[in-house]
């Protein structure tokens, strides 16, 4: 159970440092099942923070988005500190974030926030139709219990869970330097079930079904910008000389696009869902980029974003590598 006092306190406590410049967490949205980050910046602040099963986005892609803007001219850089509250698949991307040197581990600090899954905003707004004003959301016993104007609603957690979390391997941070609460029991264990619906396909099947879902992308690259791992200051997608990926809106180059970004994704992808769930035409990008982790789990026993003292797949070469899969 996520325990807002000492949520709270230690956040006011680590934002009163001098050493620290704000801290990242959630807070309640506008209206209906939002939830918005927050930036704080004084202690007082604090106090509007909260974690709860409507706690969807990853808050990791502000270390390099936020961080990496340029400095004024005659201003020096802030060298303070960054906290960040993190689930365990955001601490997945914090970890991978320093093991390709994104950031520095003494530039974080990571409050750690173990968690029993999180909901798809579009199964629950499915339950509750049109509610604008702002809802509250819990865990309790098996259920996730919505504070509605009528009343408390209970829903059993699988009905309304997103999809990566009932298949989550990492509820808790891998890492933390300060754990909020217990940590709770991992529910799954992923067989990539979704991949091998895929994978029994024939070819031209898989193709016809990427094709409908590429064909209603509208490149509005809000996978690419929510995505705590697309950190790149010179992103190849959008250079135009040369140019690699045209700005045209058609399937050839949607598809280009796509597979552009899953493979610049491989051995890097942690599973956080981001791109899926931000997709204004909800295109089912995690099949796409789980195949890879797939392959590169099963051909490399590489996982991203577990061991901060890891290499990035790509620097981890061995010379006894089994070759057998190349063609």
């Amino acid at each position: 159970m996520a325990d807002l006092e000492k949520l709270r306190a230690v956040a006011k406590e680590t934002v009163s440092r001098d050493d620290v410049k704000y801290l990242i967490g959630w807070r309640q949205g506008t209206y209906g099942f939002r939830v918005s980050p927050h930036f704080i910046t004084e202690p007082e602040e604090a106090d509007k923070l909260i974690f709860s099963p409507l706690c969807s986005n990853n808050l990791a892609t502000y270390l390099t988005l936020v961080e990496k803007l340029p400095v004024p001219r005659g201003q020096e850089p802030d060298t303070r500190k960054i906290a960040l509250m993190v689930k365990g698949c955001d601490s997945r991307a914090v970890v991978q974030q320093l093991v390709e040197q994104g950031i520095k581990r003494e530039s974080v600090i990571i409050i750690g926030c173990p968690c029993q899954g999180v909901v798809d905003l579009a199964k629950v707004e499915e339950k509750f139709p049109a509610v604008l004003e702002q809802v509250e959301a819990r865990w309790d016993d098996g259920k996730i219990v919505f504070k509605l104007s009528e009343g408390e609603k209970a829903v059993p957690r699988e009905e309304v869970l997103a999809d990566k979390c009932l298949r989550c391997r990492y509820p808790n941070p891998v890492t933390a330097d300060t754990l909020l609460w217990e940590k709770v029991e991992a529910e799954s264990n992923d067989e990539y079930a979704d991949v091998g619906e895929l994978e029994g396909k024939a070819p031209e099947e898989r193709w016809s079904f990427w094709e409908a879902y590429f064909s209603s992308c509208i490149r509005c690259y809000s996978c690419r910008n929510v995505c705590p791992m697309c950190y790149c200051e010179d992103c190849i997608l959008d250079r135009l000389n040369p140019t690699w990926v045209n700005r045209s809106n058609n399937i050839s180059e949607n598809t280009a696009f796509h597979l552009a970004r899953a493979f610049h994704l491989a051995g890097r992808c942690i599973e956080c869902g981001e791109c899926e769930r931000v997709c204004p035409v909800n295109i089912p990008l995690m099949k796409l980029n789980r195949k890879l982790t797939k392959e590169v789990r099963e051909k490399f026993e590489y996982e991203p974003g577990t061991d901060p003292d890891s290499k990035p797949l790509q620097a981890s070469y061995r010379p006894n590598d089994q070759e057998n899969f190349i063609l």
